[in-house]
């Protein structure tokens, strides 16, 4: 939804012409050329919006290949603590957007045996793990996740991946949308999951964010000066950062991303120990949904938090820390258990009989193979999503019909099987195969229609490879 900038479309290996529709596309089909270029193109109606053409000219021959070029400069890119930024790829200004044609055009052949590798990559991770349809999920929708971000360095050379909150609000570098993509980094480029996070921890660091807990955003796309969200997820996005940041130490073998920001994270966790064991009436990343107090998968979240910041303190060698803080994650789990449970499923929130969701968070608890929470819990929740799923997924939880497909994703994951989490897989595949919503993949849709909700082409896709990371962390 970029609304400023400029489009290229150079003349590489062909022709192009800007004008009105009809004189484009008439002037070609008597003539086989394109006309040319007006100096000004008014749109004066709906069917006269203006045309931009290319066309290559391959001659007489039995077959060939080319390739066109197309670009978007939006000039300064994003406006980071009111410092304006150009995009990674201009180098800190040392490259225009047409040294960067010529560099492309040059060295096409290149970067698409890389690409091309990195989609064999993607499609047999995805088929070793979950088979064919597992690895056209992947296939098809990797690039937007990565579509949805920008890529620069700030003044002190810090890689900074910035996501925007397509099709929504536009707030840039949304921490629990860093948390969902989190999969597809984690599993290819660590780098970028921290290049997410630092911006985060910079915030409470400068002292601009003093609350005890993270910040939401840090803004509206492209102005990423501090958050504009109108109200705070206090468990939601503290237990994100630290459940994230104890992945990437456990990656890493060592804490030093999470160094210089210890003392802070340390804040967060105290928070999630005194406030996460029956959460207030607090948003989470379903906040579409409206608040609800006492949500049990929110309080999934801030036990995980709490288990990941003593997973960190011990690879600090901070060990009666990390017993100390273990020790909390545990007792809180087992309470969790003992109030979440009904009969063959853990609810929805504790005090709502009748009711079931999704505890997409727990899947930590599996992936680190810490087991704190006990009699079996994920297993029975595994064995009752089955039984509620519709044509086309696993339901959000029991108030509506509609899902979030990247937690159908993390919640499959959970499963102690390939058969199992397959038939997860299946009905989104046949929802993504089938859907009469005729737009790039939507994160939310409805499980019974197979149309999409809203959002549309957003960076928390990249949830899909929760299985991937899974695989990759446990042959560990």
């Amino acid at each position: 939804c970029i609304d400023w900038g400029y489009l290229y479309l150079p003349g590489i290996n062909g022709e192009v012409s800007l004008g009105g529709e009809s004189d484009v596309k008439l002037g070609f089909a008597k003539t086989g050329k394109l006309p040319e270029s007006k100096q000004k193109v008014v749109a004066r109606k709906v069917s006269e919006i203006p045309t931009l053409a290319y066309v290559h000219d391959f001659g007489n021959v039995e077959s060939d290949r080319s390739f066109a070029l197309i670009g978007y400069d939006e000039i300064d890119d994003i406006l980071y603590m009111h410092k304006r930024y150009k995009g990674y790829w201009a180098h800190e200004g040392k490259y225009t957007i047409f040294d960067m044609f010529e560099r492309l055009s040059s060295e096409y052949r290149t970067i698409m045996d890389r690409c091309h590798e990195q989609d064999r990559t993607i499609y047999d991770d995805g088929f070793a793990v979950g088979g064919q349809k597992y690895a056209e999920l992947l296939a098809g929708t990797y690039r937007h996740v990565n579509a949805a971000h920008k890529l620069f360095k700030d003044d002190e050379g810090h890689l900074l991946f910035f996501s925007k909150e397509n099709n929504s609000n536009g707030c840039v570098n949304t921490v629990d949308l860093t948390y969902p993509e989190a999969p597809l980094v984690l599993c290819y480029n660590p780098d970028l999951q921290k290049a997410m996070m630092t911006s985060i921890f910079d915030y409470s660091l400068s002292g601009r964010w003093t609350k005890p807990f993270a910040a939401h955003d840090l803004g509206t796309y492209p102005k990423a000066n501090g958050q504009v969200y109108g109200g705070d997820m206090p468990l939601e996005e503290a237990g994100n950062m630290i459940t994230l940041a104890a992945m990437l130490c456990k990656l890493d073998g060592n804490t030093k991303y999470v160094d210089k920001y210890w003392d802070i994270i340390t804040t967060w966790v105290n928070y999630l120990c005194e406030n996460g064991q029956d959460p207030a009436n607090q948003l989470c990343t379903d906040d579409f949904a409206g608040h609800w107090a006492h949500n049990c998968n929110l309080s999934v979240k801030a036990i995980m938090g709490i288990a990941g910041y003593a997973e960190m303190a011990r690879l600090k060698g901070l060990t009666e820390v990390a017993d100390e803080y273990m020790g909390i994650a545990q007792t809180m789990a087992a309470v969790w258990e003992s109030n979440a449970l009904e009969k063959d499923h853990y609810r929805l929130a504790f005090d709502r009989e009748n009711t079931w969701s999704q505890k997409y968070n727990m899947v930590w608890d599996k992936l680190w193979n810490i087991n704190i929470f006990p009699n079996k819990a994920m297993e029975r929740e595994m064995k009752y999503y089955l039984t509620v799923q519709n044509q086309y997924g696993l339901p959000l939880d029991c108030r509506k019909d509609y899902t979030k497909s990247d937690w159908i994703m993390w919640s499959a994951a959970m499963a102690n099987d390939t058969e199992t989490f397959l038939k997860f897989v299946d009905p989104l595949y046949k929802y993504i195969n089938e859907t009469p919503s005729r737009v790039a993949i939507s994160d939310w849709h409805d499980t019974k229609t197979g149309k999409y909700q809203a959002f549309i082409a957003r960076s928390v896709i990249g949830g899909y490879w929760m299985k991937i990371l899974m695989d990759k962390m446990l042959e560990k």
